[in-house]
Order: C-alpha cells, then structure tokens, then sequence
C-alpha cells in the first residue's frame, strides 16, 4: 500500500509504519493521521500480522503538530484536526495487536503522546522526548493525561507538562517512562528482536491480555476477575490451545 505521508511495510508477521515527512521532522498533519489510520486499517485486518512497529524516517520520531499549517486554520478546521487525531489515538490505545513505538531523534508533543499510546516503547539514548505545549499555548492531547501519569506518577507527570523541557532517551528510561534506551544504531534492530518475540506467541491469547489490560482502569477488580475466566475459557476453547501445547511438550524434551 502507498501513501503520501506514511511509510507501510510486512513481513515474518511484523507491520512497520514509518511516519514520513522527514522535511519538517515529521510535523503532523491531517493527512498523516488519515494514512496512519488507513495502515492501522489494513494491520487489523491481517491475520498474519501479530504486532505493529511505529517509528520515523529520518532525523525524528515526531516533532508534534504542524505549527506552520495549523497557524491558520480556523477553529472548526482545528476542531477537524484533533478529532482526527484524537481517534487515531483511541485506536492504537485499543488496538488488538501488540504495539511497539521504536522511538528515534525527536519525539515531541503529539509525536511523543503516539509513542505512549503504544503499549511498548524502546528509545534511542540520544532521542528528545518532551511535551512543548504549555510553551506554545496549547495543551496536551492522545489520552496523554492520563497516560503519563499510569507510566510515572503525578508528581513526574506535572513536572515535565509544567516546565515543557525535554528529557533524553536514558533519563526517560530511568524514570519508566519508556520500556528500553539503546544505541540510536541499534534502535531497529531491537525493536524487531521484541517484535520477533512478540510474534511467536497467541495472536488470540494476546487479544484478550490486551482487552483485559484496557479493562482494568475502567472497570471494578470484580468485574475484571469475572473476565479473566472468560478470556482463559476462550483461549482453551480454540484449536490453536492444543497445537501450543504439543510445541511446549516437545521443547521440554529437547
């Protein structure tokens, strides 16, 4: 598939979407959110995709928004923008498929709230991370209010949104806000060797880790329990459940 203003690949069950307007460090635009959702689309759909790589081409993750397009849109066009923007969020927060943000150069305002929508993220050392909104008069988007604060606490949270500073790719590791820093160079290659991994498991089991995850910040610790039978009774139920088992067995012998 082709599009203006993202970069799609697969292969060996893993989907890679590359934001790409590598000119203006991959500033967001509507139609980037449009291509990122039609990729995210077409990864859904696939059974054989199993997980889903999100990085940039070139020197950034993400710089954010579009500050020189969105310098003239009206407000109707704004409110346009962030809805969209807003449901591509809310789609990759629920994905089904397990999400790896693979975080290189920049990763800045709306760029850095996709990569915490990401249920993974592994950083370059040398990247930038950092929310500039309240620099620039505008406010955070992508569930990031509440995201930042599951990863680091409030206090943390309040004190990187209210300074607007960024952090480096190490000192975001310390904090737990991302999973893993590694050398810029290797930044790929580590994200697909936990693709890889990711990749040889359950698609099924990992939907319904997934949805059960999602659940447990929106529903009471009863009604969780009450799903995690569910979801183990549905995973035993299917005719994958016995092929895995055989391939445990025999693992255990060699």
């Amino acid at each position: 598939m082709d599009f203006e203003c993202v970069i799609y690949e697969k292969a060996d069950g893993i989907a890679t979407v590359k934001l790409n307007r590598p000119k203006v460090l991959n500033a967001m635009n509507k139609q980037l959110w449009l291509d990122f959702q039609a990729a995210l689309e077409d990864v859904r759909n696939d059974s054989e995709i199993k997980v889903l790589i999100i990085t940039g081409e070139g020197r950034a993750f993400s710089t954010g928004a579009d500050l020189k397009e969105s310098k003239d849109r009206t407000l109707e066009d704004y409110r346009d923008y962030l809805t969209e923007l807003q449901e591509a969020s809310r789609k990759i927060i629920r994905f089904e498929k397990p999400t790896i943000a693979a975080i290189n150069g920049y990763a800045l305002g709306s760029g850095y709230e996709l990569a915490l929508a990401c249920d993974i993220r592994i950083v370059a050392e040398d990247a930038q991370i950092g929310s500039p909104e309240a620099r620039v008069t505008s406010s955070v988007t992508g569930g990031a209010m509440r995201l930042i604060q599951d990863l680091i606490g409030p206090g943390k949270a309040r004190e990187l949104l209210f300074t607007a500073e960024n952090i480096d790719g190490k000192e975001a590791e310390r904090i737990g806000l991302v999973n893993q820093a590694v050398p810029a160079d290797r930044l790929m290659e580590e994200a697909r060797e936990m693709a890889g991994k990711i990749a040889k498991n359950s698609a099924f089991s990992m939907k319904m880790i997934k949805r059960g995850l999602q659940m447990a910040n929106e529903v009471s610790l009863d009604a969780l329990m009450d799903y995690e039978i569910e979801a183990c009774l549905a995973c035993v139920s299917t005719k994958e459940r016995q092929a895995s088992l055989k391939d445990f067995e025999e693992r255990r012998r060699t």
